[in-house]
């Protein structure tokens, strides 16, 4: 059974794994405490640690739904691809928006990275077939 371990962002959070999973592997399972630590291992499952709240990390989250709302990567409950062009425009636009709002608020080099990410999913975006988006409703 394969666990997957949550990104580890910040270097001292990242030694401090390291150093309790040496202390575990040393300890063996077979001590007390290992049932405590495998339950707390279980719980951060269900509910991860979450990375700090940043400019990158909101960013990042509105281009992976835009990637799988282009089509570009599937969906991650789902594990089909629906491209969902009304939904991928929205995002982009929501990403523009954001863009525009903190101009001069954010370092250059997220400034060029958020341009940077958008000329991609703009030229995603043009590149996705026309007939590829959810029905629009009739108006009479």
């Amino acid at each position: 059974m394969s666990e997957e371990k949550p990104k580890i962002i910040i270097d001292e959070d990242w030694k401090s794994q390291v150093e309790a999973e040496k202390a575990a592997a040393k300890a063996g399972e077979t001590s007390p405490e290992s049932g405590a630590e495998a339950s707390d291992t279980a719980a951060a499952d269900v509910d991860p640690q979450m990375p700090p709240a940043s400019f990158a990390m909101l960013i990042q989250s509105l281009v992976a739904e835009a990637m799988i709302a282009l089509g570009q990567l599937p969906h991650p409950a789902t594990g089909e691809i629906t491209p969902r062009r009304n939904q991928a425009k929205y995002l982009i636009d929501t990403i523009e928006m954001l863009r525009e709002k903190t101009l001069g608020n954010v370092a250059a080099e997220e400034s060029a990275g958020v341009e940077q990410l958008l000329h991609q999913l703009r030229m995603a975006f043009v590149a996705m077939p026309a007939g590829e988006s959810s029905p629009k409703p009739e108006s009479k």
